[in-house]
């Protein structure tokens, strides 16, 4: 396996402003992806960029101890673009670059208690499976299509999303997952051709709720910030 790391973390961020240089738990926010790519790296060999259009993001980085030699153009960086285009800007930069990778390991700064251990797990799960489209770090669903989610017919009256509504217990409901945004391992052939959205070989990796904290409003830092003091 060679991979490339790719950590986005662009400067604009309107749910939580500057989140990524932010402080949490004493250190900035970015420095935790930071740590958890660089002790990764060491299990799995590989290239790590950091995708940023922001000097005071970068430099960051590097007091971190990460080099960055990277940056991503301005075009880029506003929040109507997708990772897609994100990452394979990054990917073309690396192949001119004469970096050699066969998968891509999208980390988010925003999963500040993801480990070098869950992306390791993560890239077992491709590699096992025999490098499918995507393997993605995924934990137990707040809530079950065949329980407490519901759509709306043209009358505007409620049904289950799964199934005909005949459950009685929780614990009888099929299994659900929802993707928390830690680690995502990407065939690179693969999203040359698709967004990951219409990637139809995903396998999961599982991580606890209790380290699946994705940090996109301020009510989820405030969480972050109860977590980290108890830890």
């Amino acid at each position: 396996m060679r991979p490339l790391f790719i950590i986005t973390a662009r400067g604009g961020s309107k749910g939580i402003p500057r989140k990524n240089i932010k402080l949490l738990g004493g250190k900035p926010l970015i420095a935790y992806t930071v740590e958890a790519a660089l002790q990764a790296q060491a299990k799995l060999g590989g290239c790590i960029i950091m995708s940023t259009d922001d000097v005071e993001i970068a430099d960051t980085a590097r007091s971190c101890g990460l080099s960055v030699e990277y940056m991503r153009p301005a075009e880029l960086g506003g929040d109507n673009v997708g990772s897609r285009e994100v990452l394979l800007h990054a990917m073309t930069w690396a192949e001119d670059s004469g970096i050699s990778f066969d998968c891509v390991i999208l980390l988010q700064p925003t999963s500040p208690l993801r480990t070098a251990d869950d992306i390791a797990g993560t890239a077992k799960v491709y590699t096992d499976n025999a490098c499918p489209d995507m393997a993605v770090s995924v934990c137990p669903a707040t809530a079950n299509p065949y329980w407490d989610i519901f759509e709306t017919d043209k009358t505007g009256r409620l049904f289950i999303s799964k199934g005909d509504g005949h459950y009685t217990r929780r614990q009888d409901l099929p299994p659900v997952w929802q993707f928390n945004g830690a680690v995502y391992v990407i065939n690179p052939a693969s999203l040359k051709k698709h967004d990951m959205g219409a990637f139809k070989n995903v396998i999961p990796y599982i991580m606890p709720r209790s380290r699946s904290i994705d940090l996109d409003t301020p009510d989820d830092w405030e969480r972050a910030e109860q977590i980290f003091a108890r830890l």
